[in-house]
């Protein structure tokens, strides 16, 4: 339920998330806030009454000191509440103290939160105070805790989330992957490269950091609902400034889907770029990947067998992900170049993969694809790059 607003909660200081400010008298549901906050690793500040103002002016002798249908009266008691009010990333308001914050400020982010499911008056109390939610207990629980974990994760625009996968086997979707993932974290986004593929060896055997700290996906394999993004981050090995969740070398090569949607999704919301290198299978938890991309990548040799390959991989990927592209990797054979092989396909062509000098004797010497800042491949990236993320401002911009 959405009321009037006129306000957005500013970020905390140094874009920090401070927690959840909650107001309520009722005891039995302050516990289950508690309770929720504590399960999504948030602390947030809590009233059991309407707190008091700069001036010490306690907030419900303001909030109540005119009718709410008065505008100048609403307007004056709404300058009287504390900064808490405005700054607070979420305010979770007990059905109990919906009378008593009718004055405050219109804004964002606002839940009010009661237990009576058969109380139909509670949605014109949500309307009187502008909350964006009605929430009952226990069933919105789930909901609840997923909200107060973005507030304490900070949750902002997700991860411009980069899909890239063969048209052919050898394609060199893993190599495009690879460069795209050390070119954005070059580049000082945060960058996240995604192995997909159990039957690919390991990124980070590519990458050089098959010995490194941190989980692989077999550990994620029993995950359900949430999982924290920062949590996973942290957890995962760093390599060349980007995090990288790759398989082992184990007998593990699946992971139930439900594992799959909740892994990248902790991925996407820690914002910058996810970069995905994907099967040329489609099961369900590659559909899972899929459902999540922003754009994907579809590698193609200039030949006409990988041609005739990847027209199938297209139409298979193309089921789930509405955004897919073609690159094309030389050398050419006779009557195709990059914007043939795209017509044949019926894509959109990012360009044509350049070929690096002393890639396989990088790769042996452990060095990543798209290293060197001034290479080909590295350039190719920056650029994809550049006119992803431009597309991405622009659909925000627009208001899509």
């Amino acid at each position: 339920m959405t009321g009037i607003i006129t306000h957005d909660p500013p970020p905390a200081a140094g874009g920090r998330q401070s927690g959840p400010l909650i107001v309520t008298e009722d005891p039995d549901l302050l516990d289950d806030l508690l309770r929720l906050c504590a399960a999504a690793g948030a602390t947030p500040e809590v009233h059991h009454s309407v707190p008091g103002s700069r001036s010490s002016t306690p907030w419900a002798l303001t909030a109540t000191a005119a009718p709410a249908t008065s505008p100048e009266s609403s307007a004056s008691s709404a300058s009287a509440w504390p900064a808490g009010w405005e700054a607070a990333p979420l305010v979770l308001v007990g059905d109990d103290a919906a009378r008593r914050v009718r004055g405050a400020v219109r804004r964002r982010g606002v839940v009010l939160v009661g237990r009576d499911q058969d109380d139909s008056g509670i949605w014109q109390r949500a309307v009187e105070i502008g909350a964006d939610h009605v929430l009952m207990l226990p069933d919105g629980e789930q909901w609840l805790v997923d909200r107060i974990a973005d507030v304490a994760e900070g949750v902002g625009r997700p991860a411009l989330t980069v899909g890239v996968i063969g048209g052919r086997g050898g394609a060199g979707a893993s190599t495009l992957a690879c460069a795209l993932a050390v070119t954005a974290a070059r580049e000082g986004l945060r960058s996240l490269l995604v192995d997909a593929d159990p039957m690919g060896g390991g990124l980070d055997v590519l990458l050089g950091g098959e010995t490194a700290d941190g989980l692989r996906w077999p550990a994620f394999a029993a995950s359900r609902g949430r999982v924290g993004g920062g949590a996973l981050e942290e957890s995962l090995p760093e390599l060349h400034a980007l995090r990288v969740l790759s398989w082992d070398r184990g007998d593990c090569v699946s992971v139930p889907p439900q594992a799959v949607r909740a892994v990248l999704a902790a991925a996407r919301r820690r914002g910058g770029t996810v970069v995905v290198d994907l099967p040329r299978r489609i099961d369900d938890g590659v559909a899972e990947v899929l459902a999540q991309l922003d754009v994907g990548i579809l590698v193609v040799p200039a030949e006409l067998r990988a041609v005739a390959a990847a027209g199938r991989v297209a139409a298979a990927v193309g089921m789930v992900l509405r955004d897919l592209r073609v690159a094309v990797r030389g050398p050419y054979a006779s009557g195709l170049d990059d914007r043939e092989v795209a017509r044949l396909l019926g894509l959109p062509l990012v360009g044509e993969v350049p070929v690096e000098s002393g890639l396989l004797r990088a790769t042996e010497s452990r060095r990543p694809p798209g290293t060197p800042a001034r290479g080909p491949l590295a350039r190719f990236c920056r650029e994809f790059w550049e006119r992803a993320l431009a597309e991405t401002d622009g659909r925000v911009g627009s208001g899509s």
